[in-house]
This record gives C-alpha cells, sequence and structure tokens, in this order.
C-alpha cells in the first residue's frame, strides 16, 4: 500500500514548492478534511520544518489514524536533499511577507491620522504595536490567520 502525501502548511507555502503527488489540508482544517478517510490509509504528512506535520499526527491519532508518519525535516529537509520540488506559476507572497506589509501600512495609516485628524488615531498605532509583541511572543499571528483567508492566499479552485 502505497502512502498518501498531505501537506499541512497553507497556500503560500504550498503554491512556493510542494511535493508532487501531495495534496494540500492546512493544519487548521485537516480535522473536518480528515473525518471521511480511512483510519488505516497510510499518510505521510508534510510541513516546512516538521512541527506542523507532528501536530497533524497527534490530531490524527486521537482521531484513530494509525499509519501515519511525519517527513523528518520537513520540505526543509528535503529540498536540502535535492529532490524536486513543484511550484504553482502565479503564486502569493509569503504569509510573513504579508503581515509585514500590512502591518506596517497600517502603522503609517494610523500615524498619519494621528499627526493629520487626531491624536486618538494614535491608540491604532500602539494596538498594531501590541499585536505585533504578542506575535511574537506567543508564536501566533492573528493577523496572518485573517490575511489567510483572502483570496489570493487560496488555490484558484477555492478562490472567490
Amino acid at each position: 500500500m502505497s502512502s498518501s502525501i498531505i501537506d499541512v502548511r497553507e497556500y503560500p507555502e504550498f503554491a512556493a514548492g510542494h511535493i508532487e503527488g501531495s495534496r494540500l489540508v492546512p493544519l487548521g482544517s485537516l480535522s473536518e478534511a480528515s473525518s471521511s478517510w480511512g483510519r488505516a490509509e497510510a499518510l505521510t504528512l508534510v510541513c516546512k520544518s516538521g512541527r506542523r506535520a507532528e501536530q497533524a499526527r497527534q490530531q490524527l491519532a486521537a482521531k484513530g489514524f494509525t499509519a501515519l508518519t511525519v517527513l523528518e525535516g520537513g520540505i526543509d529537509a528535503w529540498r536540502a536533499a535535492g529532490k524536486p520540488l513543484i511550484s504553482v506559476e502565479r503564486r502569493p507572497w509569503a504569509m510573513e511577507r504579508q503581515v509585514r506589509v500590512t502591518a506596517g501600512s497600517l502603522v503609517l495609516l494610523f500615524t498619519g491620522l494621528g499627526y493629520f485628524v487626531s491624536l486618538w488615531f494614535l491608540i491604532g498605532t500602539a494596538f498594531f504595536g501590541a499585536g505585533l509583541v504578542f506575535a511574537g511572543v506567543s508564536d501566533t499571528c492573528m493577523m496572518g490567520s485573517l490575511l489567510g483567508h483572502a483570496p489570493w492566499n487560496r488555490p484558484a479552485t477555492q478562490a472567490g
């Protein structure tokens, strides 16, 4: 029995380079997507470095899946070994880059509004600064989660 490859990264990462034949199932939608899968089906779980794939393995094991493997070192190790990756021709920016541009733009906007309209808008600048600190400390990013739902961050078959 051959193993199905499940890539648990987000679409921008998948589009930048994935293993041929792998299926994109972002970690956040894995529980719902896996509800119709056979519990004995052999699955190889893949992410950038292996951390999210291990989280996926634990999540699926708790649901009764028995034939789970995590690709050691993830796509980074695959790439370092010189193995081929497929990329999507028109791929979105990396999520981290999108977050930096969006956060920077919002800080500039609220700073400008604070200077030209009302000092009260500087509260918005402080809010986004606090959000960035929280994202760094907690290793979670609400802005990234929101941007992940944008149409350009989904495969063309899901957009719209």
